[in-house]
């Protein structure tokens, strides 16, 4: 008897930590694919888990925040997903690459065409972004998912810095530090590759030098031996006229 009430108290513990871990880890997240440096470009992926068991996401609406407005917005095909991105006029322009941006992308939605999100699984959603702002540590893009059963979930309530974390949470982008190329990475690669096609390029100089070098001193070596060959040749001939009058002689 006292083993059953222990195995049932173990029991109502781990049900009741599943239902407090469950919800707070199945919320609509965004991830950079790599890092989202500021002032660069980066892959975000909108990972959005179906948490309910008798129905399926059929619809996902992103919001871009406002308050720092990205000039490229690019979303990636998703099969069996229809995409519609829509944008608005902003209240201050922005410049990127010396260009004046007078709107930009304010919502993307993503919505099922012949696909969905059953129970118990998840879809990730890929969006090229940029340029990242420089004066921000985060960005936070307010998402509601709807379900074929007309359920919407709203995950718009934006974390406070040490506070607990929300109920509906929005998904939150962690800004990195500035790279010195804006583009992460991209210009050491080029460099590396630079540097490779240089010592590539050392390499075939020096071995034609080598080659150049080797073949003239062939040509000078054989004009030698010919030149050689011919002094010889004319004493022979010399020597062979003289002991002829000898003998005549």
């Amino acid at each position: 008897m006292k083993l059953s009430r222990i195995a049932l108290a173990g029991g109502v513990a781990a049900s009741t930590v599943l239902l407090i871990a469950g919800p707070a880890a199945a919320h609509v997240s965004v991830q950079p694919v790599g890092e989202a440096a500021k002032g660069g470009y980066a892959t975000l992926n909108f990972k959005v888990p179906n948490e309910r068991d008798q129905a399926s996401t059929v619809k996902l609406e992103v919001n871009f925040p406002a308050d720092h407005p990205l000039s490229s917005v690019t979303p990636q095909a998703v099969p069996g997903w229809d995409i519609k991105v829509e944008k608005s006029k902003l209240d201050k322009p922005i410049e990127s690459h010396g260009r004046k941006i007078t709107e930009a992308v304010s919502k993307v939605t993503w919505t099922a065409d012949d696909s969905e999100i059953a129970p118990g699984f998840f879809q990730q959603f890929p969006v090229s972004v940029g340029a990242l702002p420089e004066d921000a540590d985060q960005l936070v893009f307010k998402a509601i998912q709807t379900y074929d059963n007309k359920e919407v979930v709203r995950w718009i309530e934006e974390p406070t810095e040490g506070g607990e974390e929300p109920d509906s949470p929005a998904p939150v982008l962690k800004l990195t530090a500035a790279a010195d190329d804006h583009h992460g990475g991209g210009a050491a690669d080029d460099a590396k590759e630079g540097d490779d096609h240089k010592a590539a390029d050392t390499a075939a100089s020096t071995k034609e030098t080598h080659a150049a070098a080797s073949s003239s001193s062939s040509d000078t070596t054989a004009r030698t031996l010919g030149i050689i060959g011919i002094v010889i040749g004319v004493v022979g001939v010399a020597f062979g006229v003289l002991a002829g009058r000898r003998r005549s002689a």
